[in-house]
């Protein structure tokens, strides 16, 4: 395993730089943070050996595995059915879903049944079964080009499969899984593990890297967009910048710099100098990627006058449960269990709207080149969120239990969601506004 190094910026750390927004508000104090470029890519380019031809997507139905149209959906939560298409071939509630970032056009969903499918979005054709695992299907993803796709399990088994051929290229079983995700440019899949290891494989050969955490789960990943780092967030609170080609830590920060409970979710802006992390401790802290320093803390109103609810409960009672950055205006979003969508303006430090849900949040997502935030709940709906003006644009109804999993596709024309009623569904979005 690699040694951990705590040691701080690098000799060659670009100058800080200063901020600029867009501003029809008034900035009353400007934090000076540091967008610094990022230098080109050589992590990619040694990656890069390993070639995967890419072939056009199969049209054809793969026999036996025909979905038949559903007409309606009966449960405890009653209601209207927006979808256009669902997709029910998982026996459990499903955790996790991916489209394919080459074409959006395809799906993998992963679920509670020890099952993960890859299917089409157009009318929630079956392409091919990612079958062999013996647990939960927690994660699931494409890699870069589409070409592969990869799941993992609660166990730890990972599997990586070859989309156009449909056939296992790799497996490896490491710890249990906390996290996955695919490097942005090269075939190379990252994850987390319960014993505090982060692991980088190339795929399908295998070469593999560990980077050693603390003691204690890896809770959250995210590879930062130079290619070249990744931050990762852990059980304890720590939070970890590593090089993924060096493998030591760049930046660690513990104590009253890390969170005071276990990160839950992590963020990185388009640039990637800004990292915003998210922990059971409701606050949602912004650092530098640069330096390493922590430049914003941010934490909801109604979370500092909220009642006590007893021993053993308060702890419970609230965290941050996903955050992400707006790509066209200085705003941050922080999506909390209590419900709230806190919409931060990240020139002034201040929270800016705060959006009321029925139930939790499970996951935020920004639309692409816009100020509309995605929102799904508890309570089983999508909610389209102006940032702007802090009002709800419209919302998409049909799970008849918790929606555990959304994603957006890159024209923001589609979200597909993942429910404990055992469906993910395809919900065609019509925005009036645009």
């Amino acid at each position: 395993m690699e040694s951990e190094s705590e040691s701080g910026a690098t000799a060659d750390t670009p100058p800080l730089e200063t901020l600029s927004f867009h501003g029809d508000e008034e900035i009353i104090e400007v934090v000076e943070l540091d967008p610094g470029p990022p230098d080109p890519d050589d992590l990619a380019q040694e990656m890069e050996d390993v070639d995967f031809e890419e072939e056009e997507e199969e049209d054809g139905n793969e026999e036996g595995w025909v979905l038949e149209p559903q007409e309606g959906v009966v449960g405890s939560m009653e209601g209207p059915d927006d979808s256009e298409v669902t997709f029910a071939l998982h026996s459990a509630s499903v955790f996790c879903v991916s489209l394919d970032p080459k074409t959006n056009t395809l799906a993998v969903t992963g679920g509670e049944d020890d099952k993960a499918f890859v299917w089409r979005l157009s009318d929630g054709e079956l392409l091919f079964e990612c079958a062999g695992h013996k647990d939960s299907v927690t994660c699931a993803a494409f890699s870069h080009d589409s070409t592969l796709v990869a799941t993992g399990d609660m166990s730890g088994l990972l599997k990586v499969w070859q989309v156009d051929t449909k056939e296992e290229v790799w497996s490896f079983e490491a710890g249990d899984l906390e996290w996955m995700e695919w490097h942005s440019r090269a075939p190379v899949l990252l994850a987390g593990t319960a014993d505090g290891n982060t692991w980088m494989w190339k795929v399908p050969n295998g070469d593999c890297k560990t980077f050693q955490g603390p003691n204690c789960p890896a809770t959250c990943g995210r590879v930062l967009p130079d290619g070249k780092r990744a931050v990762v967030g852990y059980e304890d609170g720590t939070i970890r910048v590593w090089d993924l080609k060096q493998g030591n830590s760049i930046h660690v920060l513990k104590g009253t710099e890390g969170h005071q409970g276990p990160l839950t979710c992590v963020a990185t802006n388009q640039d990637g100098s800004l990292i915003l992390t998210g922990s059971v401790d409701c606050q949602a802290k912004l650092v530098s990627a640069t330096t390493g320093k922590v430049v914003g803390v941010f934490r909801p109103e109604t979370v500092a006058s909220q009642p006590n609810l007893g021993e053993g409960e308060e702890s419970e009672s609230n965290s941050v449960e996903s955050l992400g950055f707006c790509s066209v205006m200085p705003l941050a979003a922080v999506g909390y269990l209590d419900g709230t969508l806190a919409i931060y303006d990240l020139s002034t430090q201040t929270l800016r709207h705060q959006c009321q849900h029925q139930s939790g949040i499970v996951q935020l997502l920004w639309e692409a080149g816009t100020a509309v935030v995605y929102t799904c709940s508890l309570d089983g709906i999508v909610r389209l969120w102006d940032a702007r003006t802090g009002r709800l644009l419209t919302d998409y109804r049909g799970h008849t239990a918790e929606i555990l999993d959304f994603a957006l596709s890159k024209d923001a024309s589609l979200v597909v969601t993942t429910s404990g009623d055992h469906k993910a569904k395809v919900f065609c979005v019509q925005r009036p506004d645009r």
